[in-house]
């Protein structure tokens, strides 16, 4: 079981970090269309998902996927709305969001290993 997990979570790892570095070639090859716009926004969010969902399959480490995945979502989207290209109006209530969810799962994360 532990060794398919591990397997898992690296793929899952490599098609994020694929997702945030190159979003349109990896549309390309697995759905035969080029990312424009928004699309590669919504693609690299993606990415910090897989990655994250990579780190929570690893084996013992849920809580520092999750952690993962709200921290670098957080400043996936504030550099978003600092850039201003793409700024709904559910945006920095989005950050804001996330950002309050990282610092709960820190403080959780920390209780956590002092027990």
């Amino acid at each position: 079981m532990n060794k398919a997990l591990v397997v898992a979570a690296v793929a899952e790892i490599a098609t994020g970090v694929a997702l945030l570095i190159v979003p349109s070639l990896v549309a390309q090859l697995l759905l035969g269309a080029e990312l424009v716009g928004v699309a590669v926004t919504v693609a690299r969010v993606t990415g910090i998902a897989l990655i994250a969902l990579g780190v929570a399959c690893w084996p013992g480490t849920p809580m520092v996927g999750m952690l993962t995945y709200s921290a670098a979502v957080t400043l996936y989207l504030a550099y978003i709305g600092f850039k201003g290209k793409w700024v709904g109006s559910l945006l920095w209530p989005a950050v804001v969001a996330h950002l309050a969810l990282t610092i709960l799962l820190v403080r959780v994360w920390f209780q956590e290993r002092k027990m």
